[in-house]
């Protein structure tokens, strides 16, 4: 038999290659649907123990009808790689639950019965410009004839795509609700302007309410409460107005008979006073304090203080269009550095925004266990709020700022054996567990949520996490915690932090500087234009004097000496930033292919050897 040639040789290792590799896709295919890797660095595309947990404690089946217009969304890639990945979450859900959540896909063509089920759900239908309509989205139902609805997949909301779905799961599988009590002044229903602004179609319910009322049953309690619900799980205190003793003490009761607490307080709310009526009356106290329930707890708080930190401080606008941006120490941009990292509620916690916050501490003898949650930075002291108030230039507040070492904490647990503050009380004794934050801002959607309007109803895309807070703090008191992992996924945008550093720390080496070269240039420019306009003594006569016209030739030369270092002053604020960027774009655009030509000639190189050594052979 004639031996094969090097070319048959070679023919025949390509189809067997092509054999193996069908084989192989196709085994694959069969037993490792449900197999994948996840590289990113925050398991972005792996379901949390939280759904693994809600899908495990499942009792009866739940549906979800998965309505996507395939034929009408072809021709938009974006749709329909997002569609790709709802589709394989839901049958990972599906695959994960032993049976008990069926999915099923519809597709809704126009003018068929589909589309009208899709209509008479919920649906949001998205047009299209060949006037079709775009149905992309998720209908739960339960057998107690329970339904839950995503409207619409909108692509802003894919960070807490998870959350969304498996929430909707949570909420089928739990028809019974928590019930949280709320005692606030703030308006959490209405919004910014309270009633009268939502009444004139100006206002929205705050949308961490929103969120709460969506997952629990929540009652407001009236201003002059005298009781609370025996069947209340959870009581929400959040920034309330003075409260008289006979309530305090029917709050102190709850809490020692085993009722959980979520109290916001604050010195100074931003909150409060948005959206007011400056002719009337402002329906919340600029702060709130608990003083003495604080007291039986084990809890100081000075409403007094307000914490300012120079590392966290976020960057605001201002109205100086030669620094149109600077930091503000009292509004605080905190990071995973500042959460406690054992505690639930804070333990998945990327970012909180905060304003005008106050500082906690445990009080001397207390028989609490006081554990911090939320701390400020090294870099903070406590400012009078009266100063905070007052003080309208950022920059002066940050030089006010004299760092004292200390984490302040902004939020803390209380739990363990606490004494009624009020000693005629039928409960002496109790074990409690509170959660308290210095802040009532926490609530304000401006710090933490873009609302976008996407087909007539609105999409929340949030930037940070303070409604995971409020909303991982009753799902933790109220004895669960299957959402708290979902609500605080980190986002798959990194953040430029390297760059804030750098502009942090060029604010404070150059900002002093800055200020006095801004506050000479003003004063040069007054008394220049006082001297060609003839000053006071001028008056009556024409022209200058040569020694009027000598000194204005002299501020001439000092102002435009001022205007150079100062320009050289706010470059030198974003040199480095510069610097940085030109690095990276070296980086980019010459290095990575200098080291992709170089890895192909070594990598020419040494086949070229091999092959030398094989014919040498």
């Amino acid at each position: 038999m004639k031996p094969l040639s090097r070319h048959a040789y070679a023919v025949l290792a390509i189809v067997l290659s092509i054999v193996i590799f069908v084989a192989v896709n196709m085994a694959a295919d069969t037993a490792l649907t449900t197999a994948k890797l996840d590289l990113t660095a925050n398991g972005q595309f792996t379901l949390a123990q939280g759904t693994r947990n809600i899908l495990a404690n499942l009792k009866e089946p739940v549906t979800l009808k998965f309505y996507y217009s395939k034929q009408v969304a072809s021709e938009y890639a974006q749709t329909a790689d997002y569609a790709k990945r709802v589709r394989d979450l839901l049958g990972e859900y599906a695959s994960l639950s032993h049976g008990n959540v069926v999915v099923q896909e519809i597709d809704p063509e126009p003018f068929t019965e589909a589309e009208d089920q899709a209509q008479g759900a919920g649906l949001t239908g998205a047009p299209t410009d060949s006037g079709d309509t775009v149905y992309f989205g998720l209908v739960g139902t339960n057998r107690m004839d329970g339904k839950e609805v995503i409207a619409y997949f909108s692509p802003e909301r894919e960070q807490y795509l998870e959350y969304d779905i498996s929430s909707l799961i949570y909420r089928l599988s739990t028809p019974k609700k928590t019930l949280v009590g709320i005692v606030t002044s703030l308006p959490m229903e209405f919004g910014p302007g309270g009633m009268q602004a939502a009444m004139q179609g100006q206002g929205q319910p705050y949308l961490t309410y929103q969120e709460l009322a969506q997952t629990y049953q929540t009652q407001m309690l009236p201003p002059g409460f005298t009781a609370i619900p025996k069947d209340m799980n959870v009581l929400m205190i959040a920034h309330p107005a003075a409260l008289n003793d006979a309530q305090l003490q029917v709050i102190d009761q709850f809490v020692l008979r085993g009722g959980r607490a979520l109290v916001f307080v604050d010195p100074l709310s931003e909150i409060s006073q948005a959206g007011a009526n400056p002719y009337q009356p402002p329906q919340s106290p600029p702060s709130s304090n608990l003083p003495k329930l604080f007291q039986a707890w084990g809890i100081g708080f000075d409403p007094a203080k307000v914490v300012a930190d120079r590392a966290l401080a976020q960057r605001v606008q201002t109205r100086d269009p030669m620094n149109p941006t600077t930091l503000y120490p009292v509004w605080m941009h905190l990071g995973p550095d500042n959460f406690a990292d054992k505690d639930p509620v804070t333990a998945n916690l990327q970012s909180l925004n905060l304003a005008t916050v106050g500082a906690l501490h445990p009080l001397k003898g207390a028989t609490t266990t006081f554990a911090p949650l939320v701390t400020s930075s090294d870099q903070a002291s406590l400012l009078a709020s009266s100063v905070v108030k007052a003080t309208q230039d950022p920059q002066e507040l940050m030089a006010e700022v004299n760092p004292t070492g200390e984490k302040f904490v902004i939020a803390a647990r209380v739990s363990g054996e606490a004494k009624t503050a009020f000693p005629g009380s039928a409960i002496k004794t109790g074990k409690i567990n509170v959660v308290v934050m210095a802040d009532s801002d926490v609530f304000d959607d401006r710090f933490w949520v873009h609302v976008q309007t996407l087909l007539g109803k609105k999409i929340a895309a949030p930037f940070a996490d303070n409604a995971a807070f409020v909303l991982n703090s009753i799902e933790n008191l109220s004895g669960s915690g299957d959402l708290i992992s979902l609500r605080t996924r980190e986002s798959g945008q990194r953040p430029f932090t390297v760059v804030r550093k750098i502009q942090e720390d060029a604010q404070s080496q150059f900002q002093a500087k800055e200020k006095a070269l801004q506050q000479h240039l003003t004063e040069t420019q007054q008394r220049l234009h006082e001297l060609e306009q003839g000053g006071e003594a001028q008056q009556g006569q024409v022209g200058l004097t040569p020694e009027q016209q000598k000194e204005v030739e002299n501020f001439r030369k000092d102002l435009i000496d001022t205007r150079t270092q100062l320009r050289d002053v706010q470059h030198n604020l974003r040199k480095d930033i510069d610097a940085l960027g030109s690095r990276l774009a070296l980086i980019n655009i010459a290095l990575v292919p200098v080291l992709i030509s170089v890895f192909a000639l070594v990598l020419a190189g040494l086949r070229r050897r091999k092959r030398a050594q094989a014919a040498g052979a």
